[in-house]
């Protein structure tokens, strides 16, 4: 009922922006970005109010998007210990549904030797396919 990539990759100091998906039926439930790596005990960092509205709580916000029935979670000005296990989910009736998605958060200086490169991770999509912009080529790889 809910999907999401499992594993996503950010430069400090960057954005780094997650989308979940969900199946027809849950557009006006609330969503939510938990941290931790055990389902039952995560910390919810930012929740939907169960409409499309942008929720912004510190450098993390999350928007709704009911047409395309997913919702993308933004994290700005990336931190080292910003990597962690994350959980995208739906609050429901019963247990919530959730989607666990690995963040790492990369040195900014790995990537700050060419310009071409930060040009490429600015421009990657926020790809729905689960294509990430840490899957392009960078210096050293």
């Amino acid at each position: 009922a809910i999907s999401g990539p499992r594993a996503v990759r950010g430069v400090e100091q960057e954005s780094l922006t997650v989308r979940c998906r969900y199946d027809p039926g849950y557009e006006s439930c609330v969503k939510w970005w938990c941290r931790g790596a055990d389902w039952g005990s995560c910390r919810i960092v930012v929740k939907t109010t169960g409409s499309e509205k942008e929720v912004k709580k510190g450098r993390v916000s999350i928007r709704d998007n009911w047409k395309d029935r997913s919702f993308t979670v933004t994290m700005e000005k990336l931190r080292l210990d910003d990597s962690d296990t994350y959980w995208c989910g739906i609050e429901r009736s019963g247990p919530d549904l959730g989607n666990r998605v690995k963040v790492t958060i990369d040195p900014a200086e790995s990537i700050s030797t060419s310009a071409t490169s930060n040009a490429n991770m600015l421009t990657a999509p926020v790809a729905p396919e689960g294509v990430h912009f840490s899957q392009l080529w960078r210096p050293g790889s």
